[in-house]
């Protein structure tokens, strides 16, 4: 059994990397091999719209043919039993690291077919974990609800099933005071990271052990 968590952040140690490596305790506290990987330690590009994975009788259908440190992820990712992608919200939707890493994992996979089949071989447990500053009650006036609900639907359609896990109001900095952040009110910030994020990180371990159960 192998869990996968790939961490669309360029914090190593910060709010969506602490909630993956949450996640993976959940999955090996049940038995499955772990690993993390951090994208923005890679040299890669988005989708190049080469249609590679597309043509007819190619050796890459089906695949991404692009060759770059993003290659050997995307291996283990299509070998994994579970695979888990966090992101912070930059502008109401993944960070752009996380965008291109989807583009290249995701695309291959759907078949440009009236039914729109899926070409990964089996099914697999999937899960999105979702960082952001704002509360979650304005998630949907800022769309950021529509751009959960339109990843969650592309990774549940190529790989049979998507979870999200959403961790709003988080904690951005150690000191407020350095940054112009007049909007937020860093008392309730601190509060907020002492109170609520631990059980986002509870959560977070729940959903490894699920995932991890459901792929076995």
């Amino acid at each position: 059994m192998k869990a996968i968590a790939v961490n669309g952040s360029p914090r190593k140690e910060w709010n969506t990397a602490t909630l993956l490596q949450n996640t993976l305790s959940g999955c090996s506290a049940v038995g499955a091999d772990t690993e993390i990987v951090h994208l923005y330690d890679l040299d890669y590009r988005g989708c190049i719209s080469c249609f590679a994975c597309k043509r007819v009788g190619g050796k890459s259908y089906g695949r991404c043919e692009v060759r770059d440190d993003l290659t050997p992820l995307l291996e283990r990712a299509s070998a994994a039993d579970v695979l888990i992608l966090g992101s912070p919200f930059y502008f109401h939707t993944e960070t752009g690291e996380m965008r291109s890493f989807m583009e290249r994992l995701l695309f291959p996979y759907l078949a440009y077919t009236p039914e729109r089949t899926s070409l990964f071989p089996r099914k697999i447990q999937t899960a999105l974990i979702y960082t952001m500053n704002a509360p979650e009650e304005e998630m949907p006036v800022v769309h950021q609800d529509s751009s959960v609900a339109a990843s969650r639907g592309i990774m549940a359609h190529i790989f049979g099933s998507c979870e999200a896990l959403l961790s709003t109001e988080t904690y951005q900095f150690d000191d407020y005071s350095k940054y112009v952040t007049t909007r937020w009110d860093p008392e309730v910030k601190v509060k907020r990271r002492a109170e609520v994020f631990p059980e986002d990180c509870r959560r977070a371990y729940e959903l490894g052990i699920r995932l991890t159960e459901a792929a076995g």
